[in-house]
């Protein structure tokens, strides 16, 4: 089967900051800091912060994979450098040019030790940074957590909005379960961060009830959706999902590392089922050096097990680029523009 080109441009639109810095990189933004860890010897650190054939898959093991990444990254410096990394790696290894990064800005300000606002501008430096080198356009979506308090995760609302043009884009709610979260409380402020032109997506379909997703897309009318794949067993879900076009973020190994699906052949069946019913997806990575894969390889091993054909690929590609809530370059004049040329860059537009 045909492989697609290293020269075509990718989207990575399901990415956690926690889960996508080289441990090289994070062994050294640790000891710069003085942060004192378990152990000196790099290699077992780098067991420690990624998916290893020693410990059993689950996705409670896979969350706890970001206490160490989360708390190494506690720190505008840290912030900036570890964004910047993510970027301009991206870039480089996978011709990734668009790159939504989320992460939760109050799990990286020790509890309000940090001032958060400090933390977020560090991310957008870092950003700033990798466009200054590389031809790419990134963008910040900001996690709320289901385990927080309504008026955390309505803080982490407000500062998105604030900081909306200095390229976060958008917002997600993240997290494992939790007895107190219910969907229905998030309605008003999605609906508020969508006023302010934010993209909206949320984790649902992948730990929690089938169920789950419909009532996200209904309850939320998200942009996207984060995972998904239980959509595929809910006839309802997947008439929704068509009918409103919503893309879903798609990560392949990190749903068969946290035991989400089963087998690859479970994921023949689940894109069976979207491609069927004309549900429009993405293919991701979620973390690619927490779980050691990059977008080209999930899309190598789709195509080479059959699951995906190159046409399908192309189509997936095609639709994480569209889907991205980073502005197109045409979508933004910038006011340095000179007349003339700002007449003719929106007679093109129209």
């Amino acid at each position: 089967m045909a492989t697609i080109s290293r020269k075509t441009a990718l989207a990575e639109l399901h990415c956690h900051l926690g889960g996508a810095v080289t441990p090289s990189i994070m062994w050294g933004i640790a000891h710069a800091q003085g942060i004192k860890l378990p152990t000196k010897d790099y290699w077992e650190f780098r067991d420690m912060i990624t998916v290893s054939n020693k410990r059993s898959r689950s996705f409670d093991g896979y969350l706890q994979l970001f206490h160490w990444t989360e708390l190494i990254q506690s720190s505008p410096l840290a912030v900036e450098r570890s964004v910047y990394e993510v970027v301009g790696g991206a870039y480089r290894k996978n011709n990734i040019t668009t790159t939504e990064l989320r992460f939760n800005p109050m799990k990286r300000n020790r509890g309000g030790e940090q001032d958060l606002d400090h933390i977020i501008a560090a991310a957008v430096r870092g950003m700033d940074r990798a466009s200054l080198e590389y031809p790419v356009k990134p963008g910040l979506i900001f996690c709320l957590d289901r385990a927080f308090p309504f008026e955390l995760n309505e803080i982490l609302v407000e500062k998105a909005i604030v900081w909306h043009d200095r390229g976060v884009v958008g917002i997600d709610i993240a997290g494992p379960e939790s007895s107190t979260f219910r969907v229905a409380d998030y309605k008003r402020l999605f609906r508020r961060a969508r006023q302010f032109g934010l993209g909206l997506t949320v984790h649902t379909g992948e730990s929690g009830p089938i169920e789950e997703v419909a009532r996200v897309v209904e309850l939320l009318e998200p942009d996207r959706i984060g995972h998904g794949v239980k959509a595929a067993y809910d006839p309802r879900a997947l008439e929704m999902l068509r009918e409103r076009a919503i893309v879903l973020e798609i990560c392949p190994t990190s749903n068969l590392n946290t035991g989400v699906v089963s087998s690859w052949e479970e994921f023949r069946w689940i894109f069976d089922q979207f491609r069927r019913n004309e549900v429009r997806f993405s293919i991701n990575t979620d973390g690619p050096e927490m779980l050691k894969t990059y977008i080209r390889d999930e899309l190598q091993t789709l195509g080479r097990l059959g699951i995906l054909s190159t046409d399908d690929q192309r189509i997936a590609i095609d639709t994480a680029l569209g889907a991205s809530f980073v502005p197109n370059v045409t979508d933004v004049i910038p006011a340095v523009l000179e007349p003339a040329r700002r007449a003719e860059v929106e007679r093109e537009e129209a």
